[in-house]
């Protein structure tokens, strides 16, 4: 008798244990990997029960960790508890992992995550539990952010030497920098990761390369997803005697198109240069110029008149400007023959205006746009037109409409699948930046950085064989808060 009762003892203990199992082999909860995902985007973590079963009265539990009892998500009794972490309120809810889901009732419970960031990286576990046992599996969330077009500053050393610096940040997790002469990898003297306080990871590397090279700085987090910068120029220019314009010249390259990305470039040389009252307020080699933003610059902006003029190679209705008929003593080239210049003139403060490059369908592809130190725009067409003779400006042409050129010594270009429609010219005086935009695609093209020395004009030349015209954009007027500091209205002036 006695064994038979220890028998049936032993069996209602199995029994109970049984029933209390953590896992039961009708209740197995399943995971799967989720994509990488971009900040800010929505990603669903996916969860369901196999074999598939309802769902609805179950009890089902999403935290982090080890943090059981501080769930991202808490449903049971066919509603949802209100004790979810604050971090995650109204950002979760169930969702489906693939199309063909039926939700909860097809045993899906999946988790959906908004407005996804770097701190919501880590491993979440889904946790189910019924009257007949409880299981959980877990996976980890990886989070992506695709930091800011690197960077590239270059310093003219002895030697035809160049030092190259390349730096980006915003980016998570760590990405990787490359840099390339175009056949092989180069090896790097330096190269820094830093991780800022937000989380963003950082990266700064440089080199020495002969002035001639060709050179591309590119960082990304796969190589398949990069931005990229490149450097070419050729040998540096030699400093005239008695050059007064010289002194550290900075300017900020942004690539329109390689490799379908986006990378800026900042260029300094050090040439002889006169003292002048800016000696203290050159930039210095170690500091990366940064141009400002399109939107902060809108806020000086200023309405340009072109000047009156008698040349008869142009024609002028308005603010709309194009070549005359011809012939042109100067043939197909573009020259100073074609170039007027805007009136106010600056001497001054901070200011902005946008000229139009599209006209009722057609799009310019021959033009020079920017700002020229000299009171007369002269009439002889061998006139070198540089930064070193007073003329800082952007421009195309027929021959070369995959680049955009700038006016430096020597020759800077831009590569540039897409025409430009709208140039936005920002400028300031004081600091020296002269800063061209993209309007359409709210876009730093280049930006440039001298010291100038009395009156600076805006510049304007339609170039040649054009359809449409070139107009200089006006708006209503400007607020007096606007800074255009020390202006001269030269309108009734003399001719260029």
């Amino acid at each position: 008798m006695d064994q038979r009762m220890t028998h049936s003892w032993l069996v209602l203990l199995c029994a109970s244990l049984c029933s209390a199992a953590p896992v039961s082999e009708s209740l197995v909860v399943q995971v799967g990997p989720p994509d990488s995902v971009p900040c800010g985007h929505t990603t669903v973590l996916p969860c369901w029960l196999s074999p598939p079963q309802n769902a609805e009265d179950l009890e089902v539990r999403w935290y982090r960790g080890d943090h059981f009892d501080h769930p991202i998500i808490l449903y049971q009794a066919k509603k949802f508890d209100g004790t979810q972490d604050a971090s995650y309120d109204g950002r979760v809810s169930f969702g489906l992992k693939d199309a063909a889901s039926g939700g909860l009732k097809s045993g899906d419970v999946s988790l959906k995550l908004v407005n996804v960031s770097i701190v919501d990286v880590g491993e979440y576990t889904c946790y189910v539990d019924s009257d007949q046992g409880y299981d959980s599996s877990s996976l980890r969330l990886s989070v992506t952010e695709t930091g800011s077009p690197p960077l590239l500053s270059a310093v003219w050393k002895d030697d035809n030497m160049l030092n190259l610096s390349c730096e980006s940040e915003g980016w998570y997790p760590q990405p990787v920098l490359r840099w390339s002469d175009g056949q092989r990898d180069l090896t790097p003297k330096s190269l820094v990761h830093h991780t800022a306080s937000s989380g963003f990871r950082s990266v700064h590397s440089w080199l020495l390369v002969r002035s001639s090279s060709e050179v591309s700085c590119s960082v990304g987090l796969t190589a398949k997803e990069t931005k990229e910068a490149r450097l070419h120029l050729g040998c540096p220019p030699q400093p005239k005697p008695g050059s007064s314009v010289g002194g550290w010249v900075a300017f900020v390259l942004l690539l329109i198109a390689v490799l379908a990305v986006h990378g800026v470039m900042c260029f300094m040389k050090k040439v002889k240069r006169k003292k002048s009252r800016s000696e203290s307020k050159h930039t210095d080699e170690n500091q990366p110029l940064l141009p400002k933003a399109l939107s902060a610059a809108n806020t000086f902006y200023v309405n340009i008149k072109l000047v009156k003029t008698e040349n008869e190679h142009l024609k002028i209705a308005g603010s709309n400007l194009r070549d005359g008929d011809g012939p042109f003593p100067d043939g197909k080239r573009v020259t100073c023959l074609t170039a007027i210049r805007g009136t106010p003139g600056f001497s001054g403060g901070q200011h902005y205006w946008e000229v139009s490059l599209w006209k009722t369908g057609f799009l310019k592809h021959s033009w020079w746009v920017g700002v020229t130190s000299a009171a007369e725009i002269p009439h002889d067409f061998n006139v070198s037109t540089n930064t070193s003779t007073g003329f800082w400006f952007l421009s195309s042409s027929h021959d070369s409409e995959d680049s955009l050129q700038f006016s430096t010594e020597p020759k800077v270009s831009l590569s540039a699948h897409e025409r430009l429609q709208t140039v936005g010219v920002y400028l300031n005086y004081d600091s020296g930046e002269l800063s061209f935009y993209n309007v359409e695609a709210q876009r730093l093209i280049i930006s440039f950085t001298a010291t100038f020395t009395g009156e600076v004009f805006p510049f304007f030349n339609p170039g040649k064989g054009d359809q449409g015209p070139m107009e200089i954009l006006q708006r209503a007027e400007q607020t007096e808060s606007n800074d255009h500091g020390n202006s001269v209205d030269l309108a009734e002036g003399p001719s260029p």
